[in-house]
């Protein structure tokens, strides 16, 4: 899997929990709740997604992992590419 490929998984995650929220000009490098109006909540159903669909755990100590696009795609690659 390729970084690309995992962005567009967090993207589509993001959609489906904040389905009015424009996910088109997100940058990467700055942190979702910065860009977006996402709650605690909302990445607890991030994380919960990941592992409902693609089996990927995120430990509660690196929900900070998740807080950009960019750091997202860092931590989950090689999470994506063990599967």
């Amino acid at each position: 899997m390729k970084a690309e490929d995992i962005k567009k998984i967090i993207l589509n995650i993001i959609s489906e929990i904040a389905p009015d929220e424009d996910l088109s000009n997100i940058k990467e490098e700055v942190r979702l709740r910065d860009q977006l109006a996402l709650d605690s909540m909302d990445f607890l159903d991030i994380v919960m997604e990941l592992r409902k669909k693609y089996g990927i755990e995120v430990p509660e100590g690196d929900y900070i992992h998740l807080a950009s696009l960019e750091s997202c795609i860092k931590y989950l690659l090689p999470k994506f590419n063990r599967t």
